[in-house]
């Protein structure tokens, strides 16, 4: 099939889509309503290290770091105490730090460099994309000056606004907005002191009632966030004097410089499915949370690189058009996850009822002294990538229950559904690949811990791309295999997104678990 995968929008999670599906060999064509790119504001800021693993698989990961601001510690205060903070638990031996701040803007470029190198993809600018319809055979939209592009299956990556394909559709964005604005500033300014953690600060004297939560960006930036009322208006604030009140209530009196500026009321809403058809639903097109956790952008890579694997396999032949439905299955239940996680982060902040409002009080007032309530303080639980326990492509595991979602800064053991812990390893006849993930990445990965046999069969001709290892070829010293907390005999299956698929003890049970995924016998017995 020559036809390519169209992908509508052209913001970090529509090129991440369109770079991945390109890596496994699949044409695309990128559809984007505004003129050319627009490089304003710092907007997304905070990348979480899964989603820079995802970026490295297209080339772009390791300078987004680099580029990117470090920072390992979240503290949170209370007026002028501090409550507490915490460092990020990585369960394996990871080259990406736990987060890095860098303005959206340039993600953009390195991702639109990535994308001028790759000639399966074709972006093209001011095409707004006003209705679409599918058929058996594959799916047509039409744009604002007349063109039609035909491809066989389209991501709709279009943000928040993309209402008229959602109607197109038929899907609901159900949800709420909230009353309450935040004031957005990048400001350039020297900080020392500041530049590895981020701040946040419930009811300082200098916002009072309400929140500010400070984050480190590249070039002495600071993107500082302010709660502020319903009725706030910037213009007001700035021709009074206010805007630089608060400023310097913030960083006191210093030079400073403020780089953007913007207002935004936050939303919580998400799409009652995720697959149409054809058609996947991406990113902010499928839903919105609160910025507080940073799970906006990096839930939407997350569901870029799912989308994309699993249309490869299907376009491949190697497995069904039921897959797809695995993709609505799992990042619906992320999104979800994802909503109420920020929710329970905005009733925090934002109280809607008297007794929310005394909950809060309460529990800011003792976790300056009682670690118990400290536990109950929510200034946003940071973006995790989602365990996919329960997706219809994992098998369970009895003896690796999954124990329910981690506390915060930690990452669940490697069990079925859970992304693998990455580390180094040593593949025979492929110096490019360093890494467990890298090795993942490249198809359906069969890794075999001591004791454990050898499947004697293997895929059929033209199926899905098999690797089986063992453990101790890839790592003698033993690290991986405690990493992931192997037992003799298991037999681990990895997905093409790193998440694991299965852990068996019977090798018998192995193309079963192949099975989930793929639809020919594979023969792995």
């Amino acid at each position: 099939m020559t036809e390519p995968v169209l992908v509508v929008g052209c913001g970090p999670v529509g090129q991440t889509t369109a770079l991945l599906l390109a890596r496994w060999g699949i044409p695309v064509v990128v559809l984007d309503s505004r003129p050319r790119r627009d490089l304003v504001g710092s907007k997304a800021i905070c990348q979480q290290r899964d989603v820079l693993d995802v970026w490295d698989a297209v080339g772009v990961g390791a300078e987004v770091a680099r580029q990117g601001v470090t920072w390992t510690t979240a503290r949170t205060f209370h007026r002028d105490h501090e409550v507490f903070s915490f460092d990020f638990v990585d369960r394996g031996r990871s080259p990406f730090p736990p987060f890095v701040n860098v303005s959206q803007c340039l993600t953009e470029e390195l991702l639109d460099a990535a994308i001028a190198d790759q000639p399966l993809v074709d972006v093209r600018w001011d095409h707004e994309v006003t209705d679409l319809a599918q058929d058996d055979d594959g799916v047509t939209v039409r744009c604002a000056d007349g063109s039609e592009h035909r491809g066989s299956h389209a991501v709709v990556c279009g943000g928040p606004r993309a209402d008229v394909l959602r109607r197109a559709l038929d899907l609901t964005f159900d949800g709420q907005t909230f009353g309450d604005q935040f004031l957005i500033c990048d400001i350039r300014t020297e900080l020392p002191g500041w530049e590895t953690e981020r701040r946040f600060y419930f009811d300082p004297v200098w916002n009072p009632g309400r929140q500010v939560l400070i984050h480190p960006c590249p070039d002495s930036t600071f993107r500082i966030d302010w709660q502020v009322p319903p009725d706030f208006d910037l213009a007001t604030e700035e021709a009074s004097g206010g805007l630089d009140a608060k400023i310097r209530q913030v960083i006191g009196d210093r030079p400073y410089e403020v780089v953007w500026k913007s207002v935004y009321r936050f939303h919580s809403r998400v799409v009652d499915r995720m697959r149409v058809g054809r058609v996947l639903v991406a990113g902010d097109a499928a839903h919105l949370v609160s910025p507080f956790g940073a799970r906006g952008l990096n839930s939407g890579v997350l569901d870029a690189e799912n989308a994309a694997w699993k249309i490869a396999f299907v376009r491949r032949g190697w497995a069904g058009d039921d897959l797809l439905d695995s993709y609505s299955a799992e990042r619906h239940a992320a999104a979800v996850e994802n909503l109420d996680v920020t929710a329970a982060t905005m009733r925090f902040l934002v109280p809607g009822t008297a007794e929310e409002a005394a909950h809060r009080v309460d529990v800011l007032q003792r976790a300056t002294t009682d670690p118990a309530a400290r536990a109950q303080v929510d200034s946003g639980r940071l973006a995790e990538p989602f365990w996919y326990v329960e997706s219809p492509l994992t098998t369970p595991d009895p003896g690796r229950p999954f124990a329910g979602r981690p506390p915060r800064g930690e990452a669940p053991p490697a069990a079925p559904g859970v992304l693998v812990p990455d580390c180094p390893v040593t593949v025979a006849g492929r110096p490019d690949l360093t890494r467990l993930r890298q090795l993942a990445r490249d198809g359906l990965t069969v890794l075999l811990a001591d004791d454990a046999p050898a499947p004697t069969g293997r895929a059929d001709d033209g199926g899905a791309p098999v690797a089986v290892h063992r453990l101790a070829d890839l790592d003698p010293s033993g690290v991986l295999a405690g990493i992931l907390g192997a037992r003799p005999g298991e037999i681990w299956l990895l997905r093409p997104d790193a998440h694991v698929a299965a852990v068996l003890t019977d090798p018998a049970d192995l193309a079963a678990a192949l099975g989930r995924i793929v639809t020919q016998n594979m023969e792995l017995v």
